[in-house]
């Protein structure tokens, strides 16, 4: 851990009980964002994705399946697990 590190911990373990646990939260909060370049990296590959999929709807290459088929397929599949 850095010097300023160790200082940002004395000083926020001297902070009464109620900010600590301000504090924890937004850290550990911030542990689970996705950077800017993540986020932006992920939209841009899942409208690669869409854009795949409704070319090949629009082409008939891909008919896809009725809602009673997938569902009755997944249930299926879950009650084998």
């Amino acid at each position: 851990m850095t010097n300023r590190a160790q200082e940002l911990l004395r000083e926020a373990l001297a902070l009464p009980v109620h900010e600590r646990a301000d504090v924890a939260a937004e850290l550990l909060a911030s542990l689970d964002e996705p950077s800017t370049d993540d986020a932006a990296a992920v939209e841009a590959a899942w409208a690669r994705e869409i854009e795949r999929r409704a070319r090949r709807v629009m082409s008939a290459e891909s008919l896809g399946e009725p809602w009673d088929d997938v569902r009755r397929r997944v249930a299926r599949r879950l009650i084998d697990q």
